[in-house]
C-alpha cells in the first residue's frame, strides 16, 4: 500500500500574539512558559493540518531563549512539518518578536516539536509522507532523521550503535 503524500508547505501555520501585562514576568519580558504554550499550539495546528488527525505532543527539543520579547511587542510564530514518519511528525517552529513603533523585528527562538497523530479511538494513526520542495525544506527533511535518532537515544528507545545517521556524522566506525 502506497502512503498518501502531502507537501510540507501545506502544513505552514502562522500565529500572531500581542504581549500583554499578564503574559510577562517582573522584568516585563514574555514568560518562557507562555511562549512555549504558544509554540505548542501553533505546532500542533501545523501537525493537524498535515495529518488530518488530532495530535498529541510527544517531545520538545531544546528550547533556548536568545532574545527576550518585551511587553507590548508582537510575537509571530511560524510552524511547519519538516518530516513525517509512521505515525509521528517533526515540526519546526520559529518565534519572532517585533517592536512595531521602532520598526525592529528579530528572531527570538527556534525549536522542534514532535507530534503523534491519533485516530478516533485514541490510537496512533498513519500520517502522509512529507514532500519537501524548497532547498530549506529539503535540508530540514534530511536532518530530521538525525534529530529523531538523537531523541530516541535520549529517551532510551534506541541504542547509540543503532543510530546509523548519527554515526555517519561522527564517523564512529572509523574511530573504532
Amino acid at each position: 500500500m502506497t502512503l498518501p503524500q502531502k507537501l510540507v508547505k501545506e502544513s505552514l501555520t502562522t500565529m500572531t500574539e500581542l504581549v500583554l501585562p499578564n503574559d510577562t514576568n517582573t522584568l516585563n519580558n514574555l514568560m518562557g512558559g507562555k511562549m512555549m504554550h504558544w509554540m505548542d499550539i501553533v505546532s500542533a495546528i501545523a501537525a493537524q493540518k498535515f495529518s488530518n488527525h488530532i495530535v498529541v505532543t510527544a517531545s520538545v527539543d531544546n528550547v533556548s531563549f536568545s532574545q527576550p520579547i518585551k511587553l507590548g511587542n508582537v510575537v509571530t510564530l511560524q510552524a511547519h512539518v519538516t518530516r513525517s514518519f509512521n505515525t509521528s511528525m517533526e515540526v519546526a517552529i520559529e518565534v519572532w518578536g517585533e517592536d512595531i513603533p521602532a520598526g525592529v523585528r528579530y528572531l527570538s527562538n527556534k525549536a522542534f516539536f514532535t507530534f503523534v497523530a491519533m485516530d478516533k479511538n485514541g490510537k496512533p494513526a498513519r500520517v502522509p509522507e512529507a514532500v519537501p520542495e524548497t532547498e530549506a525544506e529539503k535540508d530540514l527533511f534530511a536532518s530530521a532523521l538525525r534529530r529523531r535518532q538523537l531523541r530516541l537515544i535520549l529517551a532510551g528507545r534506541m541504542k547509540p550503535h543503532d543510530a546509523n545517521e548519527l554515526k555517519a556524522i561522527f564517523d564512529i566506525e572509523k574511530q573504532q
